[in-house]
Parts: C-alpha cells; structure tokens; sequence
C-alpha cells in the first residue's frame, strides 16, 4: 500500500504571493503606460524636465541596503534571537525612512509637477505609489515591532517576519525597475 503525503501550501505564503502577484500586474500596468507614451512622444522626456541622477542613485543604495538588513533581522528570528531582530528591523526602518525623505525632497524640488504634461504625471504617479508602498513596508516593521515585544516570535514562528520580508524585497526590485527606467534610460 502506497501511502502519500499530502503537503498542504501555507495560508500565509500563499496570500503574500498572491498579494505581491497582483501589485506585479498594477506596477506592470504603470511601466506600460510609461514605455508606450514614451514611444509616441520626442523628446523624452519633455524639455524643462530636469532629474539629478546622483542623489537618486545614492536612496536607492540606501534602499537596497535595507533588504539585506531586513533579510539579518530574517535569520536572527529564525536563530530564536530575537533581540537581534529587533535590531536590525529597526535599522532597516530607518533606512526606509530615509528613502521615503528622499523621495519627499526629489518631488518638493523638482523642476516639473505632476499636471506639467505626461511624463510628470507617470514620473510622480509611478514614484509616488511605490512611495506609498514603501510606506506600507514601514508599517508593517511597526507591526512586526509591536508583536515581537508581546513575545509572538519567540516560539520559532517567524512567518510573519518572513511575509514582510518578501515584501520589502518586492518593493526594492520594483524601486530598481523604476530607477532605471526613470533615471537611467529615460
């Protein structure tokens, strides 16, 4: 007799999977927007659009540097320290935070406005929703914050942790997928 074992897909997982599938079709939808009305209009972008490359290039490194302090906090839960992931949850919020400061002084400085004609407004609307995205992920560390000094990771489940996580890791290749296309190829 054949026995067979039947594995059963995490609930959790799943959703986050899900979750991120679907934000993987509006984000596709943003960057099809953009590449197409690229291809209608020239110049692109418009003349009077003025992007520094440099500061941007640095909160993106800021950005990227987060996902590898929130994958630390990651392997600490699952080594049952979670002082250790504390730590390095809160050092990837602020790193976070200080992406999202970035991000504020780019759309307080820029040459251009969002009603300025299509560029500005996919520029601001493509940058200001993954802004909103990352914002999330910062709420998320809250959560994640708040539960662990209840004491919900200390019995090894770390999950949660490991939901947010993939996440932020979405939410910084997205930001690289913008970067390039809005600062590097244009």
């Amino acid at each position: 007799m054949v026995t067979t074992v039947q594995r059963r897909v995490d609930p959790l997982l799943f959703g986050v999977i899900l979750f991120i599938a679907s934000e993987l079709m509006f984000f596709g939808g943003l960057f099809a927007s953009y590449f197409f009305l690229r291809s209608l209009r020239s110049p692109w972008p418009p003349s009077g659009v003025e992007l520094e490359t440099l500061p941007s290039a640095l909160a993106t490194l800021v950005l990227l540097a987060s996902s590898g302090t929130y994958q630390l906090a990651i392997r600490s839960a699952r080594r049952g320290s979670q002082r250790a992931m504390n730590a390095w949850i809160v050092l990837t919020f602020l790193l976070g935070a200080a992406f999202v400061a970035a991000q504020a002084h780019d759309w307080t400085t820029l040459s251009f406005a969002v009603s300025s004609n299509a560029y500005g407004t996919l520029f601001y609307g493509m940058t200001g929703f993954h802004g909103l995205h990352v914002i999330g992920g910062l709420v998320l560390m809250l959560v994640i914050l708040g539960r662990s000094a209840q004491g919900a990771y200390r019995e090894g489940e770390v999950r949660g942790v490991e939901a947010v996580g993939y996440y932020w890791h979405f939410v910084d290749v997205v930001w690289l997928g913008l970067f390039s296309t809005l600062f590097l190829i244009r």
